[in-house]
């Protein structure tokens, strides 16, 4: 999640996968009502090159069916290289991110959500 101003992004909660999508979204709208979210940043896999591949198609779809389930604004953004990211920072400050596999996911998310407040602050800029 972010600040309300939209600059720093932090973790929230790891939800984990529960193999029924439908209550996997309407977990994520509880997340949404409880922090008074106006919208989501879905991460996007796409492949080192830049395509879009099966799994990032995957996201896609998945992103327009929260969407319609949400009721707020939902967005994919690229989320490369986030988890490598998340596990350095993570051994930086002495966690073994290896045995925390949630954090290693909530501090990804932080920093993809990071990246997109970035993105939107230079595109308001121009």
């Amino acid at each position: 999640m972010s600040d309300a101003k939209r600059r720093l992004a932090t973790g929230a909660a790891t939800l984990p996968r529960s193999g029924d999508r439908g209550a996997d979204h309407r977990a994520v709208k509880d997340l949404v009502a409880e922090y008074e979210a106006s919208g989501v940043v879905v991460g996007l896999p796409l492949s080192l090159s830049g395509e879009v591949g099966p799994a990032a198609r995957a996201a896609l779809d998945e992103a327009g069916e929260l969407g319609a389930a949400l009721g707020v604004e939902v967005v994919t953004h690229d989320e490369r290289f986030t988890t490598v990211t998340a596990t350095t920072a993570l051994r930086a400050g002495g966690r073994r991110a290896k045995k925390q596999r949630a954090v290693v996911d909530q501090v990804a998310a932080a920093v993809m959500l990071q990246s997109w407040l970035e993105t939107q602050k230079g595109a308001g800029e121009r």
